[in-house]
């Protein structure tokens, strides 16, 4: 229901209620006995046409201060009234069912309501009636009601309607039907007509006033109770599309970018200001074909998600990204959404598991194929060894047997390492200085044949003692094979940097040389058992070193470019969640 709809029936009651306490208290005040009054005793009242007459008035009379009047109010225009207003209501109510006109049925119920005021007015004593002033009770809600315009017409039917009725009164134009004591002179007709033309006029400017500013205050309540809602509204908006872990971008029809989150700023590597009405294009995020190719089943209503390499900030960033189209309420298209993720380290985590499972398949491989390579081969060796005493020495059947006495010796160092990788030995975790273990293990490798004349080692740990829970014979073997491998990258010399570093709850050793380098290819395959990038290795020392950082729950990071070198970084913990390092520095 609407809310005009809603003030017409309380007007409807309004109006029942009103006339129904004023007429019956008017007519039980009317209607009572309180004496009788002789005819001749009442002045005349001079009018135009002569004195009232008196003849044929014998009701009751009723003291009002120090006035007395003879009422017109009888019960049968008491009922009349009432009557009236009853069926007008009726009326009224059955209109309002019916139709949607609610502000003409307004005006019909304000005029119906001035003709009602008049006849009261007319029977309760014409200019000495105490109920003109209702008039301006229905102008009052007229302002409330209806426009401006009719507001004031309501206003000037009413004056109309009252003067009409105390000229008509005054002329003998209307008869009166309620004689009174005190005669209507013609300066109280000029003052009450003038009066009450001030009134009406006032009460429907002031009235008017009011309503347009009570209007006016509503809507603006209203308007910002909209805008703190819609405020809020956007705010929930924002941080929403601002909290998603996914990178989202907005564009129009053209392309053109329109907005972008948080998430996708940082995949980017570029700020929001910086992007808008750039083109999707020119971000570097999909290429004019993929984003042809993507249009084209966001309209055939086809999921498509494409992955593309990103260059940011001198890496390249594997990212994946879908396109939906962006229509606003009534469906119409207004652009398109990008939906993308960063999958480096999805990819990077992928590549571990193939890795894992790879590594786990080999080792049951090879631990199957050293034990049935390794008795046959030392039997031949053991033959080879027997034979090469019988033949004499620097004849060629020597130099054959010292040559299969070489490979089968390399053949059984390799098998020894499947068996290494297959089956390690189980860890036995200490508490030792790794700090001193590497620079032990430095020394060494000085000394070794392996480290050539233009070799150069350097060494910096940082700190230069400190305690960790590890393995050390297997921290070694991660020292030797990566030491080695840097040294075999340097064919003609280079230098090898081994270095240190604590923080709170990693060691973290690496090995940097400027050797060859390796390409993409190379470092996917760096830790792949059986993928040897020098002659004379077997592949199993990198993978061997993979899973001893693995068992120890650590973590390996390689950085190389060909041509410039190779930095390996190993990362172990400290000795578990919340271990503390201990310097030994600090002890003494």
């Amino acid at each position: 229901m609407s809310p005009i709809a809603r003030q017409l029936r309380w007007l409807i009651a309004l109006r029942l209620v009103v006339v129904t306490s004023l007429l019956v208290s008017y007519g039980l005040l009317t209607l009572v006995p309180q004496g009788t009054i002789d005819p001749a005793t009442v002045p005349e009242v001079p009018t135009p046409g002569g004195a009232l007459p008196t003849e044929g008035f014998e009701p009751s009379t009723v003291q009002i201060g120090s006035a007395q009047i003879v009422p017109g109010l009888t019960a049968r225009v008491v009922l009349g009234l009432a009557g009236a207003t009853y069926l007008a209501s009726l009326l009224y109510l059955l209109l309002l069912s019916l139709g949607r006109r609610y502000p003409a049925q307004a005006f019909l119920q304000l005029c119906g309501d001035l003709l009602l005021v008049t006849a009261i007015v007319y029977y309760t004593g014409g200019i000495n009636s105490p109920f003109s002033t209702i008039y301006l009770l229905v102008i009052a809600v007229a302002s409330f009601l209806l426009g401006r315009r009719n507001r004031f017409v309501i206003a000037v039917f009413a004056y109309v309607l009252y003067a009409s009725l105390l000229l008509s009164l005054y002329f003998g134009w209307l008869q009166a039907v309620t004689p009174v004591t005190e005669t209507a002179s013609p300066s109280r007709l000029v003052y009450n007509l003038t009066v009450n033309l001030v009134a009406f006029g006032s009460v429907a400017l002031l009235t008017s006033y009011l309503a347009l500013r009570s209007r006016v205050t509503r809507t603006e309540l209203e308007l910002e109770e909209k805008l703190e809602d819609l405020a809020d509204l956007k705010v929930v908006h924002r941080d929403v599309i601002q909290s998603i872990n996914s990178g989202l971008i907005t564009t129009d029809l053209e392309g053109r970018i329109t907005s972008v989150n948080r998430t996708g700023e940082e995949i980017l590597g570029r700020g929001e200001e910086e992007l808008l009405r750039e083109p999707i294009q020119s971000v570097g995020l999909v290429t004019e074909e993929q984003w042809q190719e993507a249009l084209a089943s966001a309209e055939a209503e086809r999921k498509l998600r494409i992955e593309t390499r990103l260059e940011r900030d001198g890496e390249e960033a594997l990212i994946g990204f879908s396109l939906s189209p962006l229509s606003d309420a009534e469906g119409v298209p207004r652009g398109h959404i990008v939906i993308f993720q960063d999958l480096t380290r999805w990819q990077e985590l992928q590549d571990r598991v193939r890795l894992k499972d790879r590594m786990a398949a080999v080792g049951e491989m090879a631990a199957g194929l050293a034990h049935e390579v390794g008795n046959p081969l030392a039997a031949i060796s053991g033959s080879v060894q027997m034979l090469s005493h019988k033949v004499q020495e620097g004849s060629s059947e020597g130099k054959l047997l010292d040559i299969l006495l070489k490979e089968s010796q390399r053949l059984d160092r390799t098998i020894k390492g499947f068996l290494r990788f297959a089956r390690p030995k189980e860890r036995a975790s200490v508490h030792f200085d790794i700090a001193q273990l590497i620079e032990e293990n430095v020394e060494l490798l000085r000394n070794s044949p392996e480290v050539l004349a233009g070799h150069s080692l350097e060494l910096d740990l940082q700190p230069p003692t400190a305690m960790i829970v590890a393995d050390p014979d297997l921290i070694s073997q991660i020292f030797w094979n990566l030491a080695r491998n840097a040294l075999k990258a340097m064919p003609e010399g280079g230098r090898l940097r081994v270095s240190g570093s604590l923080d709170p709850e990693h060691y973290t050793l690496r090995f940097i040389d400027t050797g060859r380098g390796m390409g993409d290819e190379e470092r996917t395959n760096l830790f792949h058992p059986f993928k040897s990038f020098f002659d004379s290795g077997s592949g199993i020392g990198m993978a061997i070193v993979y899973r001893i950082v693995e068992e120890h729950g650590g973590d390996l990071r390689v950085d190389s470019e060909p041509g410039v070198g190779t930095s390996i970084a190993v990362e172990l913990p400290l000795g578990g969640t919340g271990t503390q390092p201990i310097l030994l520095e600090n002890l003494s």
